[in-house]
């Protein structure tokens, strides 16, 4: 979940080596720090919170450096990582790099290394001093305690003692010009550029300098110097790699005139939308996923459908179970990943089971994806990432065309995995004739048409919402209810509002309310609907009337048009009509808007949100 970022070439390299960070802190920022080989040593700057403090510390430390600092020539090798804390708490002593006890192995890791203790109790042993509570200090001094003059030979024998899931990148004081990388399940990859190479957790790191990239493999070592890279396996035999051309733009990753990237973001789920639907829709007609391989025949004979992801991921999922049985008649069940995984669950050949993760490297999707495959299933991913693990772990791969989301908590990415489960619906429905050809035709326009009903919705509902948010901003508590369709979108809007503004938030089938929720209310307690037109709009209005004889106040999101809501609610925003069961796309936008409107009236850091981070490759 940390970033990390390493560097090889001919330029200074600290400045380069923090601008890496800067693209990498929605990555971690409990602390960061960053290492370079200087004169024969390692010079090494580390310090708790984000990265201003970081640039702090290091502004310091050359103002104390003085005239030395000036004499020395500057650094062309180094490493860096920004934090967020799994093992050890947020101090300066377990903010990385890390080194081992001679200062001549330092490191950068991002995951778990699941048997540290073990291999500490025996480094202690053979008399390395360790100074932090991480289990990634382990990392240093076992490879250190392996060097025998080559450092890829020493990060070879380290990796078969290593178990857990990570990606690191160390380097050694006495070879100055080059940097090695191990990948175990964790992100890695190396950017190619003239007399210069990178090695990091994600492109952005070195986006700015090079978009030549090469993608790490599971299992795989890499070393980087000044010319270029190799890669190897675990034993050492070497692996060819094609360089790529990275097509992104740069100001992608840049906030665009918007105030927050998360704002930003909200007012891209157009476009997003739009590139994930464009050529899967070739025709009025039908759906166009033969990219996945999945061919037709096991589509129609599917058993069942299995979904497992987690967080915003998960509650795209609820929208697509509702989605492929009502039109596919296809048997759905959805799990939390992290339960799935630990389960014995009954799943094997005949099921497709969908693993859902934006960035292809959540830890618990992953585990429940292998599971699954090793009973027998086909499983197919979901994912906003190219190269990304889950794309090696699957049988077949979706991908949305989110583009890189920078903001932690999920927006553009959810309505991007959403429309992707519409189209898996649509063409199961194709493919097992469950849908009439005239309704399947008319469901494909609608989806065509979504991309500016985003845009019709976020216009029309801006104003609205910030009058909302100012008149509850200061609450303490929210529920919110819904029902079919409906559920997922409240769950999602709670958990968007519990992340950015740090409200204690219950999202619950309105149906169920009277089964305990309902005893929370009182004259203070916001309630947010989502009373969109759909099959059960009847009786989601009479759980409303059920809030506001407790005196609490509800807020309604609502087909564009439905009086009947606005006669119940006390207050009422509107959504851009489409069919109901793509109704949720747009019923999340909203509770987006208002999220975020109440997390900066309390003027909070709605990008970095405290504990959290954008890519959970742990458990």
């Amino acid at each position: 979940m940390c970033g990390i970022v390493g560097y090889v070439g001919a330029r200074p390299c600290r400045e380069l080596l923090v601008a890496g960070l800067e693209k990498l802190e929605y990555r971690g920022y409990d602390s960061a720090g960053v290492s370079v080989i200087e004169d024969g040593r390692v010079d090494s700057v580390r310090a708790v919170g984000n990265l201003a403090n970081l640039r702090a510390a290091m502004k310091e430390r050359d103002e104390s450096s003085g005239a030395v600092a000036v004499a020395a020539p500057p650094a062309t090798t180094g490493v860096a990582h920004t934090r967020w804390a799994t093992h050890g708490r947020v101090t300066e002593e377990n903010a990385h790099p890390h080194s081992d006890s001679s200062d001549r192995v330092h490191i950068v890791l991002n995951g778990i290394v699941e048997n540290h203790a073990k291999l500490r109790r025996r480094l202690e042993g053979e008399g390395q001093q360790f100074s932090s509570e991480t289990d990634a200090e382990v990392v240093a001094h076992l490879i250190a305690s392996h060097y025998e003059g080559d450092l890829a030979d020493a990060v070879r024998a380290s990796f078969a003692e290593l178990r857990g899931h990570y990606a690191f990148v160390v380097m050694h004081a006495d070879e100055p010009g080059q940097l090695v990388g191990a990948r175990k399940e964790c992100p890695l990859v190396a950017g190619v550029g003239e007399g210069e190479s990178f090695l990091a957790s994600a492109i952005p790191a070195f986006l700015a300098e090079t978009r030549e990239a090469v993608m790490i493999e599971n299992g795989e070592v890499v070393t980087i110097d000044a010319s270029g890279f190799s890669i190897t396996d675990a034993e050492g035999n070497p692996v060819e790699r094609e360089v790529e051309e990275i097509s992104w733009d740069e100001a992608a990753a840049e906030k665009g005139g918007y105030e927050t990237f998360m704002l930003k973001e909200i007012h891209e789920q157009a476009d997003a939308v739009a590139e994930t639907i464009a050529d899967r829709l070739p025709t009025d007609d039908g759906v166009d996923l033969s990219e996945t391989g999945l061919d037709d025949s096991f589509l129609r004979d599917l058993k069942r459908i299995v979904i497992v992801a987690c967080g915003t991921s998960y509650h795209a999922g609820l929208v697509g179970r509702y989605a492929i049985e009502e039109w596919a008649r296809v048997p759905v069940e959805m799990d939390i990943a992290s339960e799935y995984r630990y389960r014995n669950p009954v799943v094997g050949p005949g099921d497709l089971v969908i693993g859902m993760t934006q960035s292809g490297e959540t830890a618990d999707t992953l585990a429940a994806m292998r599971l699954a495959r090793e009973r027998g299933a086909r499983v197919l991913a979901i994912t906003n990432s190219r190269g990304s693990q889950a794309t090696r772990d699957a049988d077949a791969v979706l991908y949305t065309r989110a583009g890189l989301e920078v903001g932690v908590a999920a927006t553009k990415t959810f309505v991007a995995q959403v429309a992707t489960m519409y189209l898996v619906g649509l063409r199961l429905a194709e493919v097992r004739g469950t849908l009439e050809p005239g309704r399947l035709s008319e469901l494909v326009v609608e989806m065509k048409g979504i991309p500016s009903k985003i845009e019709a919705t976020l216009t029309g509902s801006e104003e609205r919402v910030r009058e909302v948010a100012l008149s509850h901003h200061d609450q303490q508590f929210f529920l919110y209810l819904g029902r079919h369709i409906g559920l997922p979108v409240c769950l999602e809007g709670a958990l968007k509002l519990k992340e950015i503004s740090y409200i204690p938030t219950d999202a619950y089938a309105a149906g169920e309310m009277k089964h305990g929720p309902i005893a929370l209310l009182d004259e203070s307690t916001p309630v947010v609907c989502v009373a969109t037109e759909s099959p059960v709009l009847d009786k989601v209005l009479s759980n409303i009337e059920e809030v506001r004889a407790r005196g609490a106040k509800t807020i309604a999101i609502a087909t564009e048009g439905c009086e009947r809501v606005g006669e119940v609610a006390d207050q009422m925003i509107e959504v851009a009509r489409t069919d109901w069961i793509l109704q949720p796309i747009l019923a999340i936008l909203p509770l987006q808007l208002l999220a975020y409107d109440i997390a900066r009236e309390r003027g909070l850091n709605v990008d970095q949100p405290r504990n959290l981070a954008k890519t959970v490759t742990v458990e």
